[in-house]
């Protein structure tokens, strides 16, 4: 199972309960979380919708330290390689 930015972006969206920004495919990426308006409750709401759909548990400190949806898509890819070494073993 594999996560691209556009599915973050995806979830962001829907977990924001806002419109979306008008921010380019190409600049989304690296604009930080809170220059799109993701405020905490949002990102709360978007890392549990990310743990429902792709199975992992990503904590409160790590999923923090995210500061733009590409580095957030780079931690859930990390946590999902994770489980499937756990499953290969």
């Amino acid at each position: 199972m594999s996560v691209t930015v556009e599915d973050i972006r995806r979830i962001l969206i829907a977990c924001s309960g806002a419109p979306e920004l008008e921010v380019p495919d190409v600049d989304f990426a690296d604009t930080s979380l809170e220059d799109l308006g993701y405020d905490s409750l949002a990102l709360m709401e978007s890392a549990a919708a990310i743990g429902q759909e792709y199975g992992v548990k990503i904590s409160d400190d790590t999923f923090g330290a995210a500061k733009t949806p590409r580095e957030l898509t780079r931690i859930v890819e990390s946590e999902i390689a994770g489980l499937d070494t756990k499953a290969a073993a």
